[in-house]
C-alpha cells in the first residue's frame, strides 16, 4: 500500500466534500442562489470524491487505483474548465439557460430530484458573487487546480510493497 498516496487521495476527497458543504452553507444560510454552472461544479466535486474513495477501496488492484486517480485528475480539469467558463463567459450572459451546464444538469434530472443540492435558482449573472473580494467561480477554479495537481502527484508517487 502506498501510504502517502492514500492520504493524498483521502485529502482530495475530503476537500471536494468540504467545497460542496461550503456551497450549501452559502446557499442555504447566506442566500447565495446557484446557477447551472455552480451546481455542475458541485457534481464534479462529488464525482472527484467518489473516484478518490473508490481508488482507496480498490487500491490492492493497482490498475483500478490508477484509473480512479486518473479519473479524479480528469474531473479536476473539467472543473477548471467549468469554473473558468462560468467566470469568463456565463457570468457575463443575461441567462445561462440552454448552456451546456443547464442542459446537462436538467438532462440528468438532478435539479428536480435533489433541488436542495442541485437546484438551479439563479442566472449566471445573478450568481456572480464575491467572497473576500474574489469571485466565487475563481475560488472554485483555484480549488480545482489544487485538486488536479494533488491527483497528478498521487499518480507520480512510487508504490511501496
Amino acid at each position: 500500500m502506498n501510504q502517502p498516496s492514500s492520504k493524498l487521495l483521502h485529502g482530495i476527497a475530503l476537500l471536494s466534500i468540504l467545497a460542496v458543504c461550503a456551497a450549501l452553507v452559502s446557499q442555504h444560510v447566506f442566500g447565495m442562489r446557484p446557477c447551472a454552472w455552480c451546481v455542475m461544479q458541485r457534481l464534479i466535486y462529488l464525482a472527484i470524491a467518489v473516484c478518490c474513495w473508490l481508488g482507496l477501496l480498490l487500491r490492492r488492484w493497482r490498475p483500478a487505483e490508477t484509473l480512479a486517480t486518473v479519473a479524479a485528475a480528469a474531473l479536476g480539469i473539467c472543473g477548471v474548465m467549468s469554473a473558468w467558463y462560468q467566470y469568463s463567459v456565463a457570468s457575463n450572459m443575461f441567462s445561462c439557460d440552454r448552456t451546456f451546464a443547464d442542459k446537462f444538469m436538467v438532462g440528468l434530472g438532478l435539479d428536480a430530484h435533489l433541488p436542495w443540492l442541485f437546484g438551479i435558482f439563479a442566472s449566471c449573472a445573478d450568481a456572480r458573487v464575491k467572497v473576500l473580494g474574489v469571485e466565487y467561480a475563481i475560488w472554485s477554479l483555484i480549488l480545482f487546480v489544487l485538486l488536479t495537481l494533488a491527483a497528478l502527484r498521487a499518480l507520480a508517487r512510487p508504490r511501496r510493497a
